[in-house]
């Protein structure tokens, strides 16, 4: 059930709590910020129930990152993650703490995941989305943070989050996209992402 809002600090995992989550093979129980239509804050609710049909509008973000010869970063989710497990995204997706603010969520995610921290980071707007996700039966009804940026190192991922990275050019995108499986919200993102994206890469970058 949703609850009001929360601090930061009461969102984050306790040892104990992720312990008792490893053990059981539960995810760990996280706290989402539920907004309105808007965008506003209106309560919290478990990560897990948020996600459940028919899903519950909450925050969320998702990171865009390029190197110096304009090939976007994707990511294989880990088979081992409870959402959409083995399946291709953007750079990095993820969901804010109650209280944290998106671009240092998207900053702080981005470094746990992938092991860099982006050379550049921009916002490139909002966009809200219902995107069911037929594998698992759990429901992606968000309000989504995007951000396009640089990076000038290699990844180095956390096998726990990440299980493959690619650097792809747009015709590279599309041959990967016609045979290997996608998150639900990829192209959703991607597309609403594309003019900051081009505004960042030029137009020779052909995104």
């Amino acid at each position: 059930m949703p609850t009001s809002p929360t601090s930061p600090a009461t969102a984050t995992d306790s040892p104990s709590t992720d312990s008792a989550s490893r053990a059981t093979g539960a995810p760990p129980e996280i706290l989402l910020e539920l907004v309105d239509e808007h965008g506003t804050t209106i309560g919290t609710a478990e990560k897990l129930t948020a996600h459940q049909a028919p899903g519950l509008l909450h925050r969320a973000f998702s990171v865009f990152l390029f190197d110096e010869r304009g090939r976007l970063l994707l990511q294989r989710r880990a088979l081992g993650k409870y959402h959409s497990p083995g399946v291709w995204s953007n750079t990095c997706c993820g969901h804010p703490y109650p209280g944290e603010a998106p671009f240092a969520a998207a900053a702080r995610r981005t470094h746990e995941e992938l092991g860099l921290s982006p050379s550049l980071l921009a916002e490139a707007g909002t966009v809200r989305y219902n995107h069911p996700d037929p594998a698992s039966g759990l429901v992606e009804q968000e309000y989504n943070h995007l951000f396009v940026g640089l990076t000038r190192t290699a990844p180095r991922p956390d096998p726990e989050e990440v299980g493959e990275t690619a650097f792809v050019t747009p015709a590279e995108l599309a041959e990967r996209d016609a045979s290997a499986p996608f998150s639900a919200w990829f192209h959703t993102v991607l597309d609403a992402a594309r003019p900051a994206i081009r505004e960042l890469t030029g137009p020779a970058g052909g995104w």
